[in-house]
């Protein structure tokens, strides 16, 4: 039988059998996408349908203490896994820091919800995908950002990448469950809510439909070349400190090479921008001092060599 919940539990069951996880937790917030995917994934664990060596399945409910009665959703989120036959897990979190609310609110989330096994899956669909390229693409992010989410990005998994938000609704209206709405999701201070109630559908009404899916292949094809380029970088066998070795290599090259460097070297929270001014070291070089990064480091060039080091206070 096609419909809603047979494209939901089609696309949980190939992923799980693709990755083949031997744990997994649903992040579950009480909404429709991560309702439908612990309602699919604890029926297919329930009736013996994942037989990819999944021995453990549970659920992770955070409780951001956001909004006046956000501790008693969360414990009904969890009520209704433990209904499905999951054991579910409710986590508080304290939503602090820079970036805005809704940047910190993600940190402290992907926090709580980091495993020590196994994979958590998060109910992603394939308009989260679209937003996700929008805002990279406004935001001139770089390439990273308008490849949008991997499906399979450990300790992440989003099997729903390729559902749309109103499959998975009709998906828990097949099984019978109320999902819960976020009024977030509908305050247009946030940038995303925004893009998903006025950007998205006048895309759509202009272009005469598929934009959500267009995006969505739009970032597949450009995971696909970053990922290439990416092992590109991890072969290269040469010098990377060494301006003259890496100012031979193509830009794109170049600069996933820097990015391994810097990486390695343990910069934290690296940005396109951050990139494009080390890059300048190598590829635009007048004399300029340092670059600031963050974590309070700082790359310098100096007698035709790159280095990092921290910041002197």
């Amino acid at each position: 039988m096609n419909g809603p919940l047979a494209e939901v539990r089609t696309a949980v069951k190939r992923f799980l059998h693709e990755h083949r996880p031997e744990r997994v937790a649903v992040a579950v917030s009480g909404g429709a996408d991560s309702l439908a995917l612990a309602a699919v994934t604890a029926g297919l664990a329930e009736t013996g349908l994942v037989e990819a060596g999944l021995v453990e399945v549970g659920a992770v409910v955070v409780d951001h203490g956001l909004q006046p009665g956000s501790a008693q959703v969360a414990e009904r989120a969890a009520d209704t896994c433990r209904e499905l036959g999951l054991a579910a897990d409710v986590r508080r979190v304290e939503v602090t820091g820079s970036g805005g609310p809704e940047a910190a609110a993600r940190k402290a989330r992907y926090a709580a919800l980091r495993p020590e096994r196994g994979l958590v899956l998060l109910g992603h669909t394939r308009d989260d995908q679209a937003e996700t390229v929008l805002l990279g693409l406004g935001r001139g992010s770089g390439p990273r950002s308008i490849a949008g989410m991997r499906p399979h990005d450990p300790p992440w998994g989003r099997p729903l990448l390729r559902v749309s938000r109103a499959t998975t609704r009709a998906a828990c209206a097949e099984l019978g469950l109320t999902p819960w709405d976020d009024p977030h999701n509908e305050d247009p201070r946030y940038t995303r809510v925004r893009l998903r109630r006025e950007v998205l559908p006048l895309l759509e009404e202009v272009l005469q439909g598929g934009v959500a899916d267009a995006l969505a292949r739009t970032a597949a094809h450009l995971r696909e070349d970053c990922d290439a380029l990416d092992e590109l970088a991890e072969a290269f066998g040469g010098d990377r400190c060494s301006v003259a070795e890496v100012e031979r290599l193509p830009t794109a090259l170049r600069r996933r090479v820097l990015r391994r460097w810097l990486l390695e070297e343990e910069v934290p929270e690296l940005s396109d921008s951050h990139l494009r001014r080390v890059d300048a070291l190598v590829s635009e070089w007048r004399g300029q001092g340092g670059v600031w990064l963050p974590g309070g480091f700082v790359a310098r060039r100096a007698h035709g060599r790159l280095r990092v080091e921290p910041v002197q206070s």
